[in-house]
């Protein structure tokens, strides 16, 4: 897949194509894509060749799509997703199974896959965007990591890896929770009875209020951490709060016993 965001990616796209016709792989598709602008230049790269896979996948009938991420990727997000304050979900980062989308080298350590390459008669190849410290992933492998090792000892990549393993467990028993409770919770589309918000652990309230919030028009990548917990304060921290400003145009009130968000 040619991203053309580089000088002689359309080579390299070739050259790939021609190991793996080597391999004796059929069929072989050479895909450019054109990448946007939104979610920054890493976002809108991902949003472009996740669109393109799965083209791909549709039109060749794939039950499932395998992707090269390992152990260090899975650090790498971690940390990224740390640094910006996320939830267990987020922190959860990418799972070994996806849909279609399967990792099925996110145990093995960058260093180990390289290796088993080369042993193949495989040379890997490192996009060059992965050393430009314009990018936030690339100082976090090349700066970030190698200080924590450095200053905590050896092992902070599997470490990280780890706690995503153990955070993605705990955010689906609660995901499980929040289902069950918002069968009898539910108001409506955007309405939940504040009484029954009331009884539960927050961890489950504020996903049910952001769950309401995105049924009601809210845009999921502008609803951050911050609206979810001003809509939680109706709730715990009621004192005749006229509304909440939500994004898309939306407002989050409370109102005859129910947390109700609507558009403005």
């Amino acid at each position: 897949m040619d991203h053309g965001l580089q000088e002689g990616s359309a080579e390299r796209a070739d050259a790939v194509a021609a190991v793996l016709d080597s391999l004796g792989l059929a069929p072989v598709e050479r895909m450019s894509v054109t990448v946007g602008t939104e979610g920054g230049p890493e976002g809108a790269a991902r949003t472009a060749r996740y669109a393109a896979l799965a083209k791909a996948a549709d039109a060749h009938r794939a039950r499932a799509v395998l992707l090269g991420h390992t152990r260090d990727d899975q650090a790498e997000t971690v940390l990224l997703r740390l640094a910006r304050g996320s939830g267990a979900r987020s922190l959860a980062a990418m799972a070994p199974r996806t849909d279609r989308y399967l990792r099925p080298l996110l145990d093995l350590d960058r260093a180990t896959v390289h290796a088993a390459a080369r042993l193949m008669g495989l040379e890997p190849w490192s996009d060059p965007h992965n050393t430009d410290p314009a990018y936030a992933r690339s100082r976090v492998r090349h700066d970030a990591l190698p200080v924590l090792e450095r200053v905590l000892g050896p092992g902070i990549a599997e470490a990280l890896a780890r706690t995503a393993t153990l955070l993605r467990d705990d955010a689906d028993a609660l995901d499980e929770w929040a289902d069950r409770a918002e069968r009898w919770a539910s108001r409506g589309p955007g309405a939940l009875d504040v009484a029954e918000l009331e009884a539960l652990p927050r961890a489950v309230r504020t996903r049910l209020l952001r769950r309401a919030a995105l049924a009601a028009g809210c845009p999921a990548g502008a609803l951050t951490a911050e609206h979810v917990f001003a809509l939680d304060r109706l709730v715990t921290d009621w004192r005749g709060q006229r509304h909440v400003d939500l994004p898309g145009g939306r407002r989050g009130r409370r109102s005859g016993g129910r947390i109700v968000v609507t558009a403005d």
